[in-house]
């Protein structure tokens, strides 16, 4: 743990500078703006620690892959330059791209995700080497993208082509959040993720609903079929969906035993009045059960009073959240093959963003352990070690390529609005994060 004579006051005012200047780079991949500039920003706060850095295209926005330092332990980093579009844009309380402090908390697009992350882990990088007398005690890859928010279609590709270059024994992963009450959140893996869209036509346009007496309804077919992939308790009903998953190993549950609460901060904060699965099930099912979203159901009429029509076309938003070892290919061709025999071999299946499989380290890795002891000792609370996140990301092909245990640990938090307006992170959460990073960092190479 840091000394109490440390003081990392400098290192983290320099980090909070570098925040401000990323923030106010628009790098919004969703929309090609300002990712080649962000890049190169990147690219300079990296080389600015005697980082030789590459820059390679992506489809969207340049890959910059980094090194630095020498020693024993290998660390490879993943984080993302590209943000989230600021829309809408009237209900930031200040300037989206102008990181603003309130309250105690910084204020910015990127602010959380994934700027501050990455600029927290640089400041204690430089914490590190000045604790080491100007060296890296370690060596220290980064990996940086301006894809992820699009879906990251060329990580997978890079990752696998520059698999020597990225070698490495542990990956520390681009997120992670804090408690209010201070605790820090790890997670050794990422669901999969599918999105697909069910289209259904049954006419060239719409007709009079007198006609719904001899011509189907698109609506009603693709009620049929969003009915047919669940269960009144959200378990997945298509034939060979479970087939291939790996068997929990007694780590995983005894993580998910350990977790306190039921979920309760989501139930009363969300006002949720159908939750699925009993309290006792919560940190299992958001861990380790595969699901299926609607997340969206489009056609027809939806206007004010009535109109008598039936629709030509209709249109379901799915995505599928797995978990290892659930292969994304096959699951599409369970699904066809499930419409199929319901009888509604006229839906169309379309695929959407690329697709990310599931992926979760062994959570007695010597890595993942240090990351936990660290968090402990700089937070003073017990870690919350989560096998997976509920969430998805592009870590499988770290795992599959580079064949190291991946741990996320960063500092968001519950009200961070990531994504949303007014994202934010706590100026304390920062500053621990710098901490963290020195400690992390400063424990591997001495491990």
């Amino acid at each position: 743990m840091t000394p109490p004579d440390t003081d990392l006051s400098a290192h983290i005012l320099r980090g909070l500078h570098d925040l401000a200047n990323l923030v106010a780079l628009e790098s919004v991949s969703a929309q090609g703006r300002m990712l080649s500039e962000t890049a190169d920003a990147v690219q300079a706060l990296l080389e600015a620690e005697d980082f030789t850095v590459t820059m390679h295209p992506g489809q969207v926005a340049p890959v910059l892959l980094a090194e630095a330092g020498d020693g024993p332990f290998t660390l490879l980093i993943y984080n993302h330059y590209d943000v989230q579009p600021e829309d809408p844009a009237d209900l930031w309380e200040s300037p989206p791209f102008e990181l603003t402090e309130r309250g105690g908390r910084l204020y910015g697009r990127g602010a959380s995700d994934d700027k501050g992350e990455f600029t927290s882990r640089l400041a204690g990088l430089r914490a590190l080497r000045e604790r080491h007398g100007g060296r890296l005690p370690l060596k220290v890859k980064w990996l940086l993208e301006g894809e992820e928010e699009v879906g990251s279609p060329s990580l997978e590709h890079f990752v696998e082509a520059h698999a020597a270059d990225l070698k490495a024994d542990g990956v520390w992963w681009e997120f992670g959040s804090i408690t209010p009450e201070g605790r820090p959140v790890l997670y050794a893996g990422l669901k999969g993720i599918i999105c697909l869209e069910l289209r259904c036509r049954v006419a060239a346009s719409d007709l009079h609903s007198s006609n719904g007496a001899v011509v189907d309804n698109p609506l009603y077919r693709l009620s049929r079929a969003v009915a047919s992939l669940r269960d009144e308790v959200g378990r997945v009903t298509i034939p060979g969906f479970f087939d291939d998953i790996r068997a929990e190993t007694q780590a995983d549950l005894n993580a998910i035993k350990a977790l306190p609460g039921h979920g309760e901060a989501l139930m009363t904060g969300y006002s949720v009045t159908q939750p699925l699965g009993t309290p006792p099930e919560y940190h299992h099912r958001l861990n380790l059960m595969p699901v299926v979203n609607v997340n969206g159901f489009h056609g027809g009429y939806g206007g004010p009073g009535s109109k008598t029509v039936l629709p030509a076309e209709g249109m379901v938003k799915l995505d599928f959240r797995l978990v290892p070892d659930q292969d994304p290919a096959k699951i599409v061709g369970l699904l066809r093959a499930h419409l199929d025999a319901q009888g509604l071999g006229d839906i169309e299946i379309v695929e959407l963003e690329s697709h990310e499989h599931p992926s979760r380290s062994d959570l007695n890795s010597p890595f993942v352990r240090t990351a936990a002891r660290v968090a402990e000792q700089v937070h003073g609370h017990a870690p919350l070690l989560n096998p997976s996140s509920g969430g998805s990301g592009p870590m499988y092909p770290f795992m599959q390529h580079v064949g190291a245990p991946v741990i996320a640990m960063g500092i968001g938090n519950p009200t961070g609005r990531v994504h949303a307006p007014n994202e934010n992170i706590l100026r304390r959460d920062f500053e621990s994060g710098v901490r963290f990073a020195l400690e992390f960092m400063d424990a591997l190479a001495k491990e």
